[in-house]
């Protein structure tokens, strides 16, 4: 199997505010083309041996794996959890048009 050329990064924070602020500096750093916001939504988990249920709001991040890396650390960097759920989805297939754009929207600054 052919290692993918382009990811979707999940992740999750407690508040709108957190989710806007993170998409913004994504985008605006170029690590990802685009950074879709939705919630609320409801997680289900284990945490220091207890069953936990938080609302949170989900960030669906669309990058390159060539920006992956940076990508991480970046989110590491502004992330308010102590442990945040990072998981890159690879993507199987997508419109020529939309990899494109996303090639391009990631290219530059950093890049």
């Amino acid at each position: 199997m052919a290692f993918p050329s382009y990811v979707v990064v999940t992740t999750t924070v407690a508040d709108r505010e957190s989710a806007e602020r993170i998409a913004g500096v994504l985008v605006n750093e170029r690590l990802a083309g685009c950074v879709q916001v939705s919630g609320p939504v409801f997680s289900h988990y284990r945490w220091k041996g207890a069953s936990e249920r938080t609302e949170e709001w989900r960030l669906d991040c669309k990058t390159t794996t060539a920006r992956l890396s940076a990508l991480e650390r970046r989110l590491l960097e502004l992330h308010p959890y102590d442990l945040p759920e990072i998981l890159a989805l690879p993507v199987v297939q997508g419109s020529d048009a939309y990899l494109r754009w996303l090639d391009e929207s990631t290219q530059g600054e950093g890049s």
